[in-house]
């Protein structure tokens, strides 16, 4: 699905805002703070549903009281999304929807600025990296996720109750223990797959034979041991007020030449690694789908070498590429 264009009202900064689309690559320049990332979230929202930032009250310009995304597509398509500050709207072929249709959604790549800081984030960060990753090659796995997280939360409430006892944590405790045994083995296929590709990945952008592998740690049990160890931490859970055991605990390490990446890899190198992963999920995103996705790059040329800058073109040449920058760049 090819973009012909975008137009924004009352979104963020943006009064009215519209913009003309390439075929292959289309560039929007402007100084920082200017609303270009903007311009990208809206797309996204189109395309994926939701926003990568933030939660629509957040986007609503302010002192306005809605906000709208058009988006036209070559072949004549159209989407249009309202936000009245309460609820957001999908009118698509004449039928509205609250949310968007999985069959409407379009499989995108986004890069931004912070990605690059992957390799030495919290935990937190790359296991939310990684599950947007793999929200968007399985349904099933979004599903999960989304059960598990509002799981998670109710039984955190709870474990504020002075009177809680441990029986009254039983059914959340199941749920937990289902949700998590499901979305622990899809991140363990999930990276699986990755390290399969990783090292060509790494190797053609930084022309040598170094060893890149993503390690994803966590508690290798079944569901019954997993809800028998949710019940055992029941006093440590009571006193802290947050459950400690669970798949919302896993973290990933990039090992470099089999050591840590985070303490000897350099910044080029961190570079590489980071592209060769945008590479990877592109390519998983088109296996899965069947659609070359939409390439959103967030002002990330400037944080490249000419080089790596070389090798992203490259890569992403056959894709439609929307990218911003605060200075022109040749693509």
């Amino acid at each position: 699905m090819v973009i012909k264009t975008v137009k924004l009202v009352n979104f963020r900064s943006h009064d009215i805002y519209k913009l003309e689309c390439k075929d292959m690559t289309s560039l929007i320049l402007g100084e920082n703070g200017s609303g270009k990332t903007s311009v990208l979230e809206a797309i996204y929202i189109a395309m994926r549903g939701k926003s990568f930032k933030a939660v629509d009250k957040e986007i609503l310009k302010y002192g306005t009281d809605y906000y709208q995304i058009e988006i036209v597509y070559q072949n004549g398509e159209k989407i249009i999304i309202n936000y009245d500050g309460n609820r957001k709207q999908f009118l698509i072929k004449e039928k509205k929807f609250g949310r968007l249709p999985r069959k409407d959604r379009y499989p995108v790549v986004l890069f931004e600025p912070n990605d690059l800081n992957l390799i030495n984030s919290s935990p937190t960060k790359k296991r939310d990296y990684f599950d947007r990753i793999f929200t968007d090659l399985n349904e099933k796995y979004n599903n999960s996720l989304s059960r598990y997280n509002k799981t998670l939360k109710q039984r955190n409430e709870a474990l504020k109750n002075d009177f809680l006892r441990r029986e009254d944590l039983f059914s959340w405790n199941i749920m937990l223990a289902r949700y998590g045994f499901l979305i622990k083995e899809e991140r363990k296929k999930n990276i699986n797959k990755i390290n399969e590709l990783i090292n060509d990945y790494y190797n053609s952008i930084a022309e040598n034979n170094d060893k890149v592998k993503i390690n994803y740690t966590y508690n290798d049990i079944d569901e019954s041991e997993y809800l028998r160890c949710l019940e055992n931490d029941f006093e440590k859970d009571k006193i802290t007020g947050y459950t400690n055991f669970g798949i919302h605990k896993d973290n990933y390490i990039f090992n470099f030449n089999q050591v840590d990446a985070s303490g000897v890899a350099s910044r080029g190198e961190i570079r590489s690694i980071i592209l060769a992963l945008k590479f990877i999920e592109a390519r998983l995103l088109f296996e899965e789908s069947k659609q070359k996705p939409l390439i959103l790059l967030d002002d990330v040329f400037s944080e490249l070498d000419n080089k790596r800058q070389k090798c992203l073109v490259q890569n992403f040449k056959d894709h439609q590429v929307i990218l911003t920058s605060v200075n022109g760049v040749e693509f």
